[in-house]
């Protein structure tokens, strides 16, 4: 079994423990790590606790003994209900809901868009032996909403893999951060790698990282419960993990709501997720090369916070 350690951080006091593993291991649900709690998996400086909402503390010392998880050999088929934003016998786009994994891993074997896909195509599960994520060329974090595209035949996804590795995709996202930048746009260039402390998270480094280029620009200002927030149109020229949410919280104005790297600084009440939306996507179709683009309507939380703060943007 693989033993990961955390330490817990001064914007984690007093969060319960399934909450903070939540955070430290974004990628697994609730409910399993609450299983994993109970079933004496899970140590705070060295002694076990089987309470979910036992109460971390800083630099406590948090070590999970994960289960070995093996993935079924066919990923369950499942009903698919994602708005379509565009279709065609080689490729589609959908508007990704926030609070979706895009394809299955320890603690999240169902109700994935991969799940989903094979639900409406059955042919997606042929590829299964030869490839563990058919139709998948790029992901996004789970609370992250907006466009994801999906290849259809293995031929469309090599030729969008390929687009997607030769930076020949454009890609824009929405994001509302704490703070306003005091320049209307920016650059950030720096390495990004895995978290000195906590190895399930990034950060920036100064080696041992890769190269990551985010580029914002401003949108709008304004004050949400108390706090300056900023619209802000981000376009990443590099695909790094949680590139925007490491870069913005670097730059002084992390991602509301993204308490992984935000902290304390991202909460807001009535923020249940990172606002963090991918709202433009453009690439070349893998079957003609034409310029293919794509948007996504803003979701309602999002708009909401903009509402609420005053903030008014031709999006």
């Amino acid at each position: 079994m693989p033993i990961l350690d955390f330490t817990v951080t001064k914007e984690e006091s007093g969060v319960r423990l399934d909450r903070a593993l939540s955070r430290m291991l974004p990628d697994s649900s609730r409910t399993f790590l609450q299983k994993i709690i109970k079933e004496n998996c899970v140590l705070c400086d060295g002694k076990c606790v089987t309470v979910p909402r036992f109460p971390v503390q800083p630099g406590m010392k948090i070590t999970v003994d994960m289960p070995e998880l093996t993935l079924p050999d066919v990923p369950a088929a499942e009903e698919f209900d994602f708005p379509i934003l565009y279709e065609d016998e080689q490729m589609l786009v959908i508007d990704k809901p926030a609070g979706v994994v895009v394809h299955p891993a320890a603690g999240n074997h169902e109700g994935t868009v991969l799940n989903a896909l094979l639900g409406r195509y059955p042919s997606l599960a042929e590829n299964l032996s030869t490839n563990s994520r058919p139709g998948i060329v790029h992901r996004l974090d789970k609370d992250t909403s907006g466009c994801l595209v999906i290849a259809k035949t293995p031929e469309a996804q090599f030729h969008l893999g390929n687009s997607f590795a030769n930076r020949e995709v454009s890609k824009t996202y929405l994001t509302i951060v704490r703070g306003v930048p005091q320049r209307p746009t920016g650059e950030v260039v720096t390495l990004i790698g895995r978290h000195p402390v906590n190895r399930q998270k990034m950060a920036v480094v100064e080696r041992n990282g890769k190269n990551a280029i985010t580029s914002y620009r401003l949108l709008g200002s304004g004050n949400f419960n108390g706090m300056q927030v900023s619209l802000l149109a981000v376009k990443i020229a590099t695909g790094r993990t949680h590139q925007i949410r490491v870069h913005m919280n670097h730059l002084g104005f992390p991602v509301l709501g993204d308490q992984i790297y935000g902290g304390s600084r991202s909460k807001a009440e009535g923020v249940e997720r990172q606002l963090l939306h991918a709202w433009k996507i453009e690439f070349p179709h893998p079957g003609d090369r034409r310029k293919c683009a794509f948007k996504a309507e803003v979701p309602e939380d999002f708009r909401k916070v903009l509402l609420f703060s005053g903030i008014e943007a031709e999006i």
